[in-house]
């Protein structure tokens, strides 16, 4: 069975395998195959309806199209909520009682790379399982595609979208006229962010907002948040706010310009959830990747952190698994449950927001309560990817480096998933000391297993 969803969807080159037409059109109808015999599509009377949204890609625009061609000739439809952030489709799929959301974004990704995301009629990610059941279906030669084309109505559905996202900042928590910077990196948030911080009061400037299909990321948003630290000290701004192309993850700057990424972010969002009783069973799950600080942060405030893959899917997963209102990624990706099951960056910076005018302190000040460890990250070619447990000499070096590290530091190991790699993670109190300990496991990996 070919695999089409990686970690976030399907991705890749826009017009080339798996997003070249017939394939993206054959997708469209295999979603309304496989929802038509799940049980959660039973609920909706009539055909299926799905809800599609899309960034500022030049390629957004026929990859809709070819989805909708799929789906009618399925006996179903689409309606487009046009160029809007992922968050949205979330949010607004089972609200108007949609069968699915289908995004149509490649991310932070540039303009070349598109990807479709599809959402449940509850507004969560698909699972693996249907994404394995939708494999299958693409798979089956019993069926054909109708190669009819199909209209796309629209509808703007962004004003409901918007009036759940200033809830999240009540009045009280307005700052009127308080000076900040955003980036909209050219992509999904161009068209609602303007609005929402004019509504709420903020003296906002704005750039990254002049998107033309092909400047999407193009050094700006939440991967590039250079340009906006520059704006941010030149422009005397309390603070900035860089969103990526598709809206669900959002960096910030302070006023002296430095980054403050997700993890911070997740401690001070959680401190700000536990004073106001909002932090369900008193922990945060983080990927693999967050830092040991925010490990170390939340322990001494009384927290918990609960570790999972990367990947905000997974971090949903484990928010849900384990009835958790917050979880995140270093990346930017911040859940929070009391609003919506998926990463979204306007939610999370209205509640930096929140967090700031209930605490009365600057971004700075609170970030500053996280300190990220020194980290390194080695990798080693390998011939074949050993389980490096059943090595005794390996398996020794690495839990004597694990007892050293003593709740003090954090040691990752783990194989590539796309390439032959071994890959060697430690984050500790002193850089060169954790350093020599990865050479350690690396030594060892080359003398008792070998390398390519």
């Amino acid at each position: 069975m070919a695999r089409l969803f990686g970690t976030d969807g399907v991705r890749g080159k826009a017009g080339a395998y798996p997003l070249d037409p017939p394939t993206v059109r054959r997708l469209g109808a295999a979603l309304v195959r496989v929802l038509r015999h799940d049980g959660s599509a039973n609920r909706v009377s009539g055909p299926l309806r799905f809800l599609s949204g899309r960034d500022t890609r030049e390629s957004g625009t026929w990859i809709e199209q070819e989805l909708a061609a799929g789906m009618v000739g399925e006996g179903a439809a689409l309606v487009s909520a046009g160029v809007v952030p992922t968050p949205a489709i979330a949010y607004l799929t089972p609200r108007q009682g949609f069968t699915a959301g289908v995004v149509i974004s490649a991310s932070h990704n540039p303009f070349g790379d598109n990807g479709i995301k599809v959402f449940s009629g509850a507004g969560e990610k698909f699972t693996e399982v249907l994404e394995r059941q939708v494999e299958a279906m693409m798979d089956d030669a019993s069926w054909s595609v109708s190669p009819d084309a199909a209209s796309v109505p629209a509808v703007d559905y962004r004003e409901e979208y918007e009036r759940h996202l200033v809830e999240i900042l009540p009045p009280a928590s307005r700052r009127a006229g308080m000076k900040i910077a955003v980036d909209c990196a050219n992509g999904a948030t161009t068209t609602v962010a303007p609005q929402i911080f004019a509504h709420l009061g903020f003296d906002a400037s704005f750039i990254g907002v002049d998107p033309d299909g092909r400047n999407i990321n193009l050094d700006c948003g939440s991967t590039h948040p250079e340009g906006l630290s520059r704006r941010v000290v030149e422009g005397g701004f309390e603070m900035g706010i860089a969103f990526d192309g598709d809206g669900d993850r959002a960096i910030f700057v302070d006023a002296s310009g430095a980054i403050v990424d997700g993890d911070a972010v997740m401690l001070m969002c959680a401190k700000g959830l536990k004073a106001e009783g909002r932090l369900k069973g008193n922990a945060v799950v983080a990927t693999v990747m967050s830092n040991i600080g925010l490990e170390i942060a939340l322990r001494e405030a009384g927290m918990g952190i609960v570790r999972c893959p990367v990947g905000d899917k997974y971090v949903m997963e484990e928010m849900l698994r384990r009835g958790l209102s917050l979880g995140g990624e270093q990346s930017g990706h911040v859940i929070f449950a009391d609003y919506l099951f998926t990463g979204d960056g306007m939610a999370t910076a209205l509640s930096v927001l929140r967090v700031m005018a209930a605490s009365g302190r600057r971004l700075a000040d609170l970030a500053s309560e996280m300190t990220a460890y020194p980290q390194v990250l080695m990798n080693l070619r390998v011939k074949e990817k050993v389980d490096l447990s059943t090595v005794p000499a390996v398996a020794a070096v690495m839990q004597s480096i694990e007892t050293r590290l003593e709740g003090n530091g954090r040691l990752l190991v783990r194989y590539s998933g796309t390439e032959p790699l071994l890959r060697v993670m430690l984050e500790g109190r002193d850089q060169a000391e954790i350093r020599n300990w990865g050479q350690e496991i690396i030594d060892a990996v080359k003398q008792h297993v070998g390398a390519a």
